[in-house]
């Protein structure tokens, strides 16, 4: 019954995914800011639900991301749809690999996210620059301290590196703490992508899940200013998994 469930779910959204693609290459980049982060928003929650997944979300109102970098904990790939399905205006620094990946890259990519190469220090310290201008232009930018996804309960150690770009310009960081959920599982299993997880049995396992949910907490914004980067990393994360209980 789960599959019959799982299937339909990737059958309605594979036209929203196509539809997400159109708007993005024939259209966004002349739209106004307001008006393609309230596409991203409705892109982004649509997919969601789409795939049977509850939207949580608390501290929002609150939130004022322009010139802020928000960090956040790193489970699945559909992080960055949790997100933006409560704060749109986020550009993402993502490992350059999902530039590539099949009709998400390009959605990504059109979303503004910033590409890395992890194994290079030198295109880390490029993204540090970009990030610090992107800041000083008034955007938020979002990045996994992780650097990759955890399991969830327990959280990777967190790098500085990308720290660096807020504490450079004196620009506050935005917390966010994910939490994904289902019935009798506090961190829910079928979100996790991890190991040797391929994108396609990640998919299919969220779509077949019951009752997952996401919890999206933003926390109140900490400055960056006079920081040093790798205390302010481990203060960070220390919050979190408080947060994370």
């Amino acid at each position: 019954m789960r599959a019959l469930v799982g299937a339909w779910r990737l059958m309605r959204l594979v036209p929203h995914v196509l539809h997400g693609l159109l708007i993005v290459r024939r259209r966004f980049a002349s739209l106004a800011p307001d008006t393609r982060h309230a596409l991203i928003r409705w892109w982004s929650r649509k997919t969601l639900a789409l795939l049977g997944i509850e939207l949580q979300a608390t501290g929002v109102e609150q939130a004022q991301p322009a010139g802020q970098l928000l960090i956040a904990n790193h489970v699945s790939w559909l992080d960055i749809a949790a997100v933006h399905a409560v704060l749109p205006q986020a550009r993402f620094v993502s490992k350059s690999d999902v530039k590539h990946w099949p009709l998400v890259g390009a959605l990504v990519e059109g979303a503004g996210t910033l590409f890395i190469e992890r194994s290079s220090k030198r295109d880390a310290l490029r993204v540090v620059h970009q990030s610090a201008t992107a800041l000083q232009a008034g955007d938020c930018v979002a990045v996994f301290p992780e650097g990759t996804t955890g399991a969830g309960p327990e959280l990777l150690p967190f790098h500085g590196n990308l720290l660096q770009a807020a504490i450079s310009v004196e620009a506050a960081v935005l917390p966010v703490v994910l939490r994904w959920h289902q019935p009798g599982e506090r961190f829910s299993t079928a979100a996790r992508f991890i190991g040797d997880t391929t994108l396609a049995q990640s998919l299919w396992r969220i779509a077949c899940a019951r009752g997952l949910a996401i919890q999206v907490q933003v926390l109140p914004a900490v400055p960056a200013a006079g920081q040093e980067r790798r205390a302010l990393a481990e203060a960070l994360r220390a919050e979190l998994v408080r947060k994370l209980g």
